[in-house]
């Protein structure tokens, strides 16, 4: 019996470890970033996959970046945009419902969805941003938590510690992914010289394609 179900629990550890989450590439001449989207933000990982699929993000640009912050692309109007031209309002006419969560949270690599003053905090169709961010003490996450009245779990707080974050944006923004492979990539991308709008002054264009899921075999 002791034997059945230990070989049970390698077997259900296994498929959640093989379980193929969706991932994507972004590919710059800077490299490629791997993203795995979340299976938690349904109706937003769900709307990536399908602008991957459509190859919407194809020639568009990464048009802000700041270094210890994030960088944002997938205006549609950056496509054809005239270089100095403003970038960052461009949209596709509709937005995807908010899906924050305590669990999701703005930690370095995340991947979240751009917004602009919409109350239900729903964000942009095809606008995202990578969080490139900075270390926080525990005196500024606790002056961040009184002031936006957020509590941060034992883990975020060492996160945001070692490894860096934006934690002022937890809660008001969704976090849909993280980045797997190449944050050498996304920091070469922040670091890149830039106008006073933030927009870099060589322009940084990227494809979006969805990572093929691999079959995986178990044996026991």
């Amino acid at each position: 019996m002791k034997k059945t179900l230990l070989t049970f629990l390698i077997a259900f550890m296994a498929l959640n470890l093989f379980a193929q989450k969706n991932k994507v590439k972004i590919e710059t001449e800077y490299g490629t970033i791997v993203v795995m989207l979340y299976d938690n933000t349904p109706k937003n990982t769900a709307n990536m996959v399908k602008l991957a699929k459509e190859h919407y993000y194809d020639s568009t640009l990464f048009h802000r970046c700041i270094p210890e912050f994030v960088i944002q692309g997938g205006d549609p109007k950056s496509k054809h945009a005239k270089p100095g031209e403003a970038l960052g309002e461009g949209g596709l006419g509709y937005t995807v419902p908010a899906e924050i969560n305590d669990s999701d949270y703005h930690k370095r690599g995340a991947l979240g969805v751009a917004r602009d003053n919409t109350p239900d905090k729903s964000g942009s169709a095809c606008q995202f941003y990578i969080v490139v961010g900075k270390k926080f003490t525990d005196a500024d996450l606790d002056k961040i938590a009184a002031k936006t009245g957020r509590k941060f779990s034992a883990s975020q707080r060492e996160m945001y510690k070692t490894v860096g974050g934006t934690p002022h944006l937890d809660g008001n923004y969704t976090v849909f992914g993280e980045v797997l492979e190449g944050m050498d990539v996304v920091d070469k991308i922040a670091a890149q010289p830039r106008d006073r709008k933030d927009r870099p002054n060589t322009d940084v264009s990227m494809t979006v394609k969805l990572v093929k899921k691999k079959k995986r075999f178990l044996f026991f």
